[in-house]
């Protein structure tokens, strides 16, 4: 294995960008049925929309990654999160989703959920996206910690 493939698997980035998609194009699938519209789409088409779905989750993911770097003045944080590491990297990933769920839901109406989301106040966000913020992030970590770990002994 080249030193340089080393290097770009073992960056914290790229763990975190490979196990959010992984773990979020999973989670997309499971709550298709929250939305409105998923059920009956074209197979195809909801392949299509959960990919999408599932990119703009890895750029939150890298986002909240990169606040929390500046945060913690480290990118090697993942390696040994504190708590106010993780709330800082879960705070960024919820703040990220109530604000795109709100607009895509009450301004630009790009998607809408069904009846089966339990909404939660105050901005009527889904509960499935806000699960989904707290807990794949915190797979997210663990995961990449043990494989960069892993990767460098």
């Amino acid at each position: 294995m080249s030193d340089a493939f080393k290097r770009i698997t073992s960056s914290p980035e790229f763990n975190v960008a490979v196990f959010s998609f992984l773990l979020h194009y999973l989670w997309e699938f499971i709550q298709a049925p929250t939305y409105a519209g998923m059920i009956e789409m074209n197979h195809w088409d909801g392949i299509k929309l959960c990919t999408s779905a599932t990119f703009g989750d890895v750029g939150f993911a890298l986002t909240a990654f990169w606040v929390t770097s500046i945060a913690a003045r480290s990118r090697q944080w993942i390696l040994a999160p504190t708590a106010p590491n993780l709330l800082v990297f879960l705070a960024v990933g919820i703040a990220l989703t109530v604000g795109f769920e709100f607009y895509y839901t009450n301004i630009s109406l790009r998607w809408t959920y069904s009846e089966l989301m339990p909404l939660v106040p105050p901005f009527g966000t889904g509960l499935s996206p806000l699960l989904q913020w707290i807990f794949i992030p915190l797979l997210v970590v663990w995961f990449s910690r043990r494989q960069i770990r892993g990767a460098n002994p």
